[in-house]
Parts: C-alpha cells; structure tokens; sequence
C-alpha cells in the first residue's frame, strides 16, 4: 500500500507519494529533504505519534496508520552558507558510531524491502550526468567527509582540509576507472565541497556524475535498528550495461555504509585532523597503487578488500624480486 503526505515548511506545503507502509519515518524524512534541503537530524515533524510518544526513526509508516494526503508540519532549518557546509552536523559522529559489518551476519543484501527501495530509487532518483561512462572502465565511488575532506577542523578555506595526493590520486585512479562522488548529505553541500577542492573542473580527470543522500536507503538491523546505507544497486540499476559487483570498488569510513554491497567495500582510515595529519596521511597514495594493480583483474569479487595493503605489499615485493631474479 501506498502512502501519501502533505508537508507544510516555511509557508508551504510538499506532496510525497512515493513511500510504501513498509518504508520508515527516516524513509519520510530523506524525502523530506530532498524536497526542502533540510537534513534529517534537523527535522521535527508534529503528530507522528505512536502510543503517545513521537515516533522514532525505525517506526514503519504503516503502523501510524495515517489517512491519505495527511498534512504535516514540520520545524527545521537548511544550512545556508559554505561555513556550516564545513561544519560538523549538529550530534552526528558517524565515525564513532560506526560498527564493523562483521560484527553480526546481517542477511540484508536480498530482503524484498530493501530491494524494492532500491528498486525505487533506480526508478525515481534522476542522476545529473557530468560526463558519459566510458565502455571498459571499471567503477570506482568515492565517499566525501573524512574520506577526501575533513569536514570538522577549522580551516580559512577548503584547500587545508583536503586529504594528501587526492588530485594525484584522482588522475591515476581516472586512467582505470570512472568516478563517481557519493556522499550522505545533500546535492547543493557535495557540489559546493568539490568546486571548493578543485575536483569538479580538474583537466587531469573527470568526475562521471555524484550521487547525495536521496539515493540511500534505510535497512534494519537486529542490533543496530534502522540504519542508512549506500547500496550499489542503485548505480548498477541506472548503468547495468557498464558496471556491475565484479569491476565496481567502493571508499568510505563508514564500514555500515557497505551493507546492501560488503563484497564491494573498502573501509578507509579516515582523514581528521588535517593540521596534525595533512604531512604524514599517505593513504590515498597507497590506495592509487592497489587500484592500479587490481585493474588488471577481469572479476573483483574474489578480492578482500579488508587486506588491500597486503595486496599492495605483496606485489611490490614480487616486482623486486623479479628484477632481481630477472
């Protein structure tokens, strides 16, 4: 069954239909934003109830039982300047809070749910193309905060918070791979962050397209409850022809973002502290390497991502002996 909502923000009201009564508040909420720009931890909807108490993030729609085209009001503001794009979101340490995905087996990869949101979000989520895959190409999908940028030290301007070698980085990975930027915040912040550290327009390489926060789902989990996570299969619904679990790799420091996809992630050490770390953070030139030795591969899935340095490693030293033996 279908649910349908009528938000009313600022002076106005906002039509969402596309939720399911299997689909969460939070479900509700990432709508929400990515019709008004206000992120979810920011959001304050009245009257969604249950037994009294406002209902949580994890609560199904269906169980609200909520009549159709039911009016909403919401209390929120957006962030409206590059300043608090560089700001930590308000009590939200994602790094802190993450949990190892092997912590606990978690068959979340096939339930019906969660393949019909991404169903949904092959359908609905419209990708603004930056420029055209390129046939033959392996994918690379790069997160933002903390994996590239250090979005929490203070700097005068972006440049300082950016991660080491990332343009060297980018232009080698580029030779092997398409690239694609998808970060858990909204367009307008991703699009600012990329011009402010030279990415978008770099005559050394391209960026495909990138991909915010709308294009997540929400899974449940019997520990951790309801958590957002980035699936893959949105990218591969929108580009089957190209990409698939066999030539796509994917960065982030948040290892529950790999959910919907672990075989696919690659968990990064991540960058904070820019003006302690900024001289000694060689993680990205270590990476361009294991990115350029696993090209040559017809099929990652046989790859564990979870040892990439030993991979690195171990190809180094059976280069030198090679030379030495040769």
């Amino acid at each position: 069954m279908s649910v349908s909502v009528i938000i009313k923000w600022g002076g106005q009201e906002y039509s969402i239909s596309s939720l399911s009564e299997e689909d969460t508040v939070m479900d509700l909420k990432q709508s929400i934003k990515t019709l008004t720009g206000v992120l979810p931890e920011r959001q304050k909807l009245l009257g969604l109830k249950v037994k009294g108490k406002p209902a949580e993030d994890e609560v199904k729609l269906g169980s609200l039982k909520l009549k159709p085209n039911t009016k909403i009001m919401m209390m929120g503001t957006r962030e409206e300047s590059l300043e608090e794009v560089l700001a930590p979101p308000p009590e939200n340490d994602d790094v802190v809070n993450d949990f190892d995905i092997e912590e606990e087996v978690i068959e979340v990869e096939n339930r019906e749910e969660n393949l019909a949101k991404i169903a949904r979000r092959v359908k609905e989520y419209k990708v603004e193309e930056l420029n055209p895959p390129r046939e033959g190409k392996r994918l690379l999908v790069l997160d933002v905060d903390y994996t590239l940028f250090d979005h929490k030290s203070c700097a005068e301007t972006g440049q300082e918070l950016m991660r080491p070698y990332l343009h060297e980085f980018l232009t080698s990975a580029y030779e092997d791979y398409d690239i694609v930027i998808w970060s858990a915040t909204s367009m307008k912040w991703i699009d600012a962050k990329m011009k402010e550290l030279g990415v978008t327009d770099n005559p050394n390489y391209k960026i495909m397209f990138m991909l915010d926060s709308a294009a997540m789902i929400t899974v449940h989990t019997p520990k951790r409850g309801v958590v957002e996570v980035k699936p893959l299969g949105v990218i591969w619904g929108k580009y089957g022809e190209f990409y698939n679990r066999k030539n796509t790799v994917m960065f982030d420091d948040i290892g529950r973002n790999f959910l919907m996809n672990p075989q696919n992630g690659l968990k990064i050490r991540p960058f904070m502290k820019a003006h302690l770390n900024r001289e000694k953070d060689r993680e990205l030139y270590k990476l361009a390497q294991y990115l350029k030795e696993i090209a040559k591969l017809d099929d990652f899935s046989g790859l564990n991502h979870k040892h990439w340095e030993r991979w690195v490693k171990k190809n180094k030293q059976t280069k030198k002996t090679y030379i030495i033996t040769y």
